[in-house]
């Protein structure tokens, strides 16, 4: 009996080709709960290829910690699976809505507050099955580390935003879900909390979390009980009650910090150990000083010019108002611009598949 999965991918493909033939603008989509990052498309009437009946997952050896699933796969669906054997997705991606899917957080390369000591959502990849812009489908990668070689393909795919291709199946190493875990909590500014974060880090201790927000510093320990033990004597503090809720509230941007409709939020990438950068709103820090959210009125160009001077960038996250800002995410230099745009012509000759959504240029 033929594989329903494969009818669907030939399906997806023909629509594919059909569009490049007639060279009509293809938006994919699945759950649609992370259309707010990246661009806005050049072409919101762009026909909609939708992911969401390609489901399921194709395959899950817990004991080679590797799990394939289709793309359409919803994110609660794996997640759930993996908890059953008590493993996890290490780079704890962001949901933002309960209908949010695999090929969603893949294309739009997000993680969660795991990532400075997990490692990001491309880490994370092992290879993927696609659809490119002339209708082909194509595999990269494997199921092992080790079948990556030359051009990773498959990794280039994240944070791509459906931009080199139409992801179909994505194998993604995962690991064993922490033993015991705990958050300790600290009264602290915005500054003394950085440079703690810096300094604790060069510790051995199993941190794997790291928070600032409102005058309290948070840092979550996961690992054996022991370490664990030992990590909250040394670092003291007070221990936080319900902290799965606090992070996944984090996570998700529920806390309150980040659910006010205006002004807009921006997401600023920066060197970790990088001091508060003076400019005006209110920030929360993550990732133990990486990634600093801002709520700001300030102009566009004043935000990213203070972060580029610390040689981070700075990209609109949400909450936009009166019109939006453009572009959304931080202006690439011209020599990977030329990258991304060479990249482009030889995955999507034709510019059908998500136009826009990762740079107006293409």
């Amino acid at each position: 009996m033929a594989d329903p999965r494969d009818s669907r991918a030939d399906a997806l493909a023909a629509q594919v080709a059909e569009a490049r033939a007639s060279r009509r603008a293809l938006a994919i989509a699945g759950g649609n709960t992370k259309a707010f990052l990246g661009e806005a498309p050049a072409e919101p009437a762009a026909q909609r290829l939708d992911l969401r009946a390609h489901r399921g997952i194709v395959s899950y050896d817990c004991g080679e910690l590797v799990i394939t699933a289709r793309a359409g796969t919803p994110l609660a669906e794996i997640e759930a699976a993996l908890a059953a054997e008590g493993q996890c997705l290490a780079f704890e991606p962001p949901h933002y809505g309960a209908a949010a899917t695999l090929g969603g957080t893949i294309a739009a390369g997000v993680s969660g507050p795991s990532r400075p000591y997990a490692g990001a959502a491309r880490d994370f990849v092992l290879g993927a099955r696609i659809i490119n812009g002339r209708g082909e489908i194509l595999r990269f990668g494997g199921e092992v580390m080790k079948n990556v070689a030359g051009y990773d393909l498959s990794r280039l795919m994240v944070g791509a935003f459906g931009t080199l291709g139409v992801l179909l199946e994505v194998s993604l190493k995962v690991l064993p879900a922490p033993r015991f875990t705990r958050t300790q909590m600290f009264e602290s500014d915005q500054a003394t909390a950085i440079e703690r974060f810096s300094a604790w880090g060069l510790r051995p201790w199993p941190i794997t979390a790291a928070y600032w927000e409102n005058g309290a510093a948070y840092v979550r320990l996961s690992g054996a009980r022991s370490s664990v033990a030992a990590a909250m004597e040394a670092l003291g503090g007070e221990t936080l009650a319900d902290a799965d809720a606090f992070w996944a509230d984090a996570r998700e941007h529920r806390r309150t910090f980040f659910t006010r409709s205006d002004p807009p939020l921006w997401r600023l990438s920066v060197a970790p150990a990088t001091p508060p950068l003076d400019l005006d709103g209110e920030t929360a820090v993550d990732w133990g000083g990486a990634q600093r959210w801002l709520v700001s009125d300030a102009p566009a160009k004043t935000i990213r010019d203070a972060v580029a001077a610390h040689g981070g960038h700075a990209s609109v996250h949400g909450n936009i108002s009166g019109g939006g800002i453009t572009p959304r995410q931080h202006p690439m230099p011209a020599a990977l611009l030329r990258l991304q745009q060479r990249l482009k012509q030889s995955m999507d000759p034709a510019g059908i598949l998500n136009r826009g959504r990762l740079c107006s240029q293409f």
